[in-house]
């Protein structure tokens, strides 16, 4: 997959996600393998306000390249700049604009997916940021629509290429549905038949045979991974090794347990005590699930105070092991 003059060995892209894709969850999900991943999406306000929580949430090492940062905003004037500052001061490899979140505290400033009910803000928003940025290439991700009566996936990804977006990643939902129904891939189809630029498949991927089907019946170039992700970052080398037809076993619950420790460790070295903990916290949950007695591992992380009686813990679950 070919995004600008990015070559993207492995088209399988993490999805940005609010309090899940900061610099330690990214570096898991590089370590298996992932083709491109996405800082959280941040505010174009927060960033020209140089708002230091903001500008963290953005930072990043060479390591994870090639990695894309995703601005949303309401104001194109603002988007634009915010993107000039992102190009100038942190250098990502793509700048990507956020249509497609559908939470109210985003959408009822006129940001996120609420782009949607207006095609023209749209495009002025669009063309403020490629225009402020014409050294590297700019993305989008979007929803479907606003609602199911207001589907404008096709007609809006037309207009984006037309005026210079270089791919383009659909979540075949419409804002209305939020995270629930089934996404509809047949609007990923249909936007990939419409256009020449990279079309990002995104919503309902969750393992290897949901990735192969989404391939097979919509024809993207690339599939984005979002939830699917969580507690599983090794899926993104289940699918690099199925598409280079090469085996790949499963995870025990001794290697879940050892990534758990890595990822816990990027915690400790980047986040304030609190809150590495809590997000430990978040995604034991994740990396247990599926396994016996993951509902008893919890239950005993939950009691934990301090990171390193849960890196205790986990030792001590792994030593039984052996």
């Amino acid at each position: 997959m070919q995004i600008g003059n990015l070559k993207i060995k492995n088209p399988v892209v993490l999805a940005p996600m609010a309090g899940i894709t900061d610099y330690p969850f990214r570096m898991i999900c590089k370590s298996y393998g992932v083709g491109i991943v996405y800082t959280e999406f941040v505010s174009a306000n927060g960033i020209i306000r140089e708002n230091q929580k903001t500008l963290d949430m953005i930072k990043f090492s060479l390591s994870e390249r090639p990695i894309g940062i995703q601005i949303f905003g309401e104001e194109p004037k603002v988007l634009g700049e915010s993107a000039k500052f992102i190009y100038d001061n942190f250098k990502p490899d793509i700048i990507d604009i956020n249509y497609g979140c559908p939470v109210p505290k985003v959408t009822k400033k006129g940001a996120g997916s609420a782009a949607l009910k207006d095609i023209c803000k749209m495009e002025d928003s669009t063309r403020a940021v490629i225009e402020s940025v014409p050294e590297i290439p700019i993305t989008v991700k979007m929803r479907a629509g606003w609602d199911k009566g207001n589907i404008i996936s096709t007609k809006a990804g037309m207009m984006l290429e037309s005026i210079g977006i270089k791919a383009i990643a659909l979540h075949a939902r419409t804002s209305k549905q939020m995270y629930t129904g089934k996404a509809d891939w047949n609007l990923i189809r249909e936007l990939k038949e419409a256009v020449k630029i990279p079309v990002i498949g995104n919503g309902d991927v969750n393992d290897l045979d949901s990735y192969k089907k989404i391939r097979q019946e919509t024809n993207c170039d690339g599939v984005m991974i979002g939830r699917g992700a969580l507690g599983r970052p090794w899926i993104f080398k289940e699918i690099a090794n199925y598409n280079e037809n090469l085996p790949f076993k499963s995870p025990d619950l001794e290697e879940t347990i050892n990534t758990s420790i890595k990822h816990i460790d990027l915690l400790i070295s980047s986040k304030h005590p609190k809150v590495a903990i809590n997000l430990s916290k978040k995604h034991l949950a994740y990396y247990f699930k599926g396994f016996k007695s993951a509902s008893s591992y919890r239950k005993n992380i939950m009691r934990f105070e301090d990171v390193n009686q849960i890196k205790d813990y986990l030792d001590t679950l792994k030593n039984n092991l052996i």
